[in-house]
């Protein structure tokens, strides 16, 4: 019952212990709710295997909210380029930075030059659900391939089963093939079908493609709403390049725009008068302006790392690591109360 009360409270927009006090004048809506030193006891009473506990519980309660939605029309399919995906689960992962301005276990200089924490999180873009996260020191890698596996495998875990057939995952690259060679297995999974668009580093080898590539293979980019995107462009250059150490199947897609005044470019670029981007995705279907718009969509993952900062990731309630581990794991609830219930309130007729 704590751990609900602080849930509420940090879906509510509260940022620290103390707030609890707002939900304690609220008695008659809310009922009997935790004193201050009765949540600080809580928490520290919350082991790994508790906070395992707690997982499982989200799980089965998403199960019940999930066939809710599917009654009621559908989970809310997740949209690209004027049109949606129809039943394909999206997950995006993403990190972020959280700078905390005192000495505390596990903070430590980040690669921006600030101080605290990198911790690392996926999200539903389908229901906008913070599916899972792990708390990480500010110096952790953006790209570090064993945290997205770990990540990307306790989100799917919390996926009811019968939407983990058609999964998209999606994120700005990690380490090199692992991650694509990880995605790969799970899309070998009987009964299931993965499709992957990440990041792909623009090395030596797509510079020396993309001088190869002949002028009339751009194609024009797409923008949100599916119109013609003006100064961009998209091509594939999956022939130019070799892959043979990396997964079969696998296509390498680029993207390239006029810079914006004051855009920080390489040599390579500046010499070339574009700014590039690179993804790699193992879907055969579509067209590229399609996939590369629906790549691009990963940027709203910035929408919910920025709601869940609001509502918990911003701040940590203590300097000892277990109680924001635990604080962690309530902001991951209190975002999924967010969620379900902008989900839930046209079903209930609240909208």
């Amino acid at each position: 019952q704590v751990l609900t009360d602080v849930a509420v409270l940090l879906a509510g927009g509260g940022e620290a212990i103390s707030d609890i006090d707002v939900l304690r004048h609220q008695g008659q809506v809310l009922g009997p709710v935790a004193s201050a030193p009765t949540v600080w006891r809580a928490l520290d009473e919350v082991t790994d295997a508790r906070r395992r506990k707690i997982q499982t519980a989200r799980a089965r309660v998403r199960r019940h909210v999930w066939a809710q939605l599917a009654a009621a029309g559908g989970v809310p399919a997740s949209r690209v380029a004027g049109t949606d995906l129809g039943s394909t689960v999206v997950l995006d992962v993403d990190a972020t930075i959280v700078v905390t301005h005192s000495e505390k276990e596990l903070a430590s200089p980040t690669f921006k030059r600030t101080f605290g924490y990198h911790p690392i999180g996926v999200w539903c873009d389908n229901t906008g659900e913070f599916l899972a996260a792990a708390l990480r020191t500010g110096r952790a890698g953006s790209n570090t391939a064993v945290d997205h596996i770990q990540v990307l495998g306790e989100a799917i875990t919390q996926i009811p089963m019968p939407y983990r057939r058609n999964l998209l995952i999606r994120c700005d690259g990690a380490g090199a093939s692992h991650l694509l060679d990880w995605l790969t297995a799970q899309g070998q999974v009987r009964g299931r079908m993965l499709h992957y668009s990440v990041g792909f580093t623009i090395g030596e080898k797509v510079r020396a493609a993309i001088t190869e590539l002949p002028a009339g293979l751009w194609s024009p980019a797409l923008k949100a709403d599916g119109e013609v995107r003006d100064g961009g462009e998209v091509a594939e250059v999956t022939g130019l390049l070799d892959l043979t150490s990396w997964p079969p199947g696998m296509r390498v897609i680029l993207r390239r725009e006029r810079p914006h005044p004051g855009a920080q470019l390489s040599l390579f670029e500046a010499h070339d008068g574009w700014r590039y981007q690179a993804f790699a995705t193992n879907t055969t279907s579509g067209t590229l302006q399609f996939l590369e718009a629906r790549h691009r969509a990963h940027a709203r993952v910035e929408d919910q790392i920025r709601h869940a900062k609001d509502s918990g990731l911003g701040r940590f309630a203590s300097r000892e690591l277990a109680i924001k581990q635990t604080w962690h794991a309530l902001t991951m609830i209190a975002a999924d109360l967010v969620a379900w219930f902008k989900a839930n309130a046209p079903i209930r007729g609240l909208n």
